[in-house]
């Protein structure tokens, strides 16, 4: 298993995007190729041509933080960007011995983190690792995915629920600029475990059985989940607008704790607040179906 074919469609596509006008470069004739030529960029990075094509082939073995850094300047990679390279670079190259063994290995929710997110019984929150599989949520997080976990096909994974579950499209009202950052999401931690076998297998599973996810991947895009604002259309409690925190756990799991909220006085809040007394009245019913029931009249979707 080796990064060739990611390292190679990642520097074309991020080389196809800048022009030589963008670059201050002069031109002539007409040329042939969308962005910058592989002279030209190799010029901007301050190495031989000969060196940026081994580099654009695939083969990141060996090179220094300053070439990474030139060619980061040269390619105007922004910070998730210039990360992705660096994850590239680090796994170029077979991998270390017991490497692919560690990566098999689940990492558990603490109990110390579980008593964290069960103790926001007024946010939704939820344990996500890098794969985008929620490990773990509180009672409210389950009422807010309600949808996702009522689904058996998407097994509890956000990237799943965006692509295969009819019901995400409703659910994200913005939900092609959800479903490219979860693209890229797992694109940044392709680059970083490209020998985590599942997440091989999730990106195989998600390019087979959805277009939109192939062309998404094809853009070569990456992206950390950080802080943003979700718009939501919940089946029960209708529009919601949350703000949305992504905290990572500070060891080597690859954990993160993800949190909704609403400004107080919002009707985002309120939305919250009756999404909470539902979640709290059926609790026991919702571990056999999530699902919630029908949404009154009064608060239509």
């Amino acid at each position: 298993m080796d990064n060739r074919d990611a390292v190679s469609a990642f520097l074309r596509s991020r080389r196809d995007r800048i022009t030589p006008e963008q670059a201050g470069l002069p031109t002539y004739g007409q040329r042939r190729v969308p962005g910058l030529r592989r002279a030209e960029v190799a010029t901007l990075a301050g190495v031989s041509v000969e060196y940026y094509t081994r580099l654009e082939r695939g083969n990141l073995k060996g090179v220094s933080d300053g070439v990474l850094d030139a060619l980061a300047h040269a390619l105007r990679l922004d910070d998730t960007e210039r990360m992705y390279l660096y994850d590239l670079a680090r796994a170029a190259g077979p991998a270390p011995h017991g490497r692919t063994s560690r990566q098999q290995v689940r990492p558990t929710v603490r109990p110390s983190v579980m008593r964290i997110v069960e103790g926001m019984p007024q946010l939704p929150a939820y344990v996500m690792n890098n794969r985008l599989d929620t490990l773990a949520a509180n009672s409210l997080g389950r009422a807010l995915y309600s949808e996702m976990y009522a689904d058996s096909t998407c097994g509890g994974n956000v990237a799943r629920f965006a692509f295969f579950s009819p019901a995400a499209r409703r659910f994200y009202v913005d939900w092609e600029r959800m479903a490219r950052f979860a693209v890229g999401a797992l694109r940044i931690e392709a680059g970083r475990s490209p020998y985590d076998r599942e997440l091989t297998n999730l990106i195989g599973e998600l390019s087979t059985r959805s277009d939109a996810f192939r062309l998404m991947w094809g853009s070569q895009d990456v992206h950390v989940f950080r802080e943003s604002t979700k718009r939501l259309n919940h089946p029960l409690v209708g529009d919601l607008e949350l703000d949305q925190e992504t905290m990572s756990l500070p060891d080597e799991s690859g954990l993160s704790v993800v949190v909704y909220s609403a400004p107080s006085g919002t009707a985002a809040e309120e939305s919250l607040k009756l999404l909470a007394s539902w979640s709290a009245s059926t609790e026991p019913e919702q571990d056999a179906d999530s699902t919630p029931p029908s949404t009154p009249s009064s608060r239509k979707p």
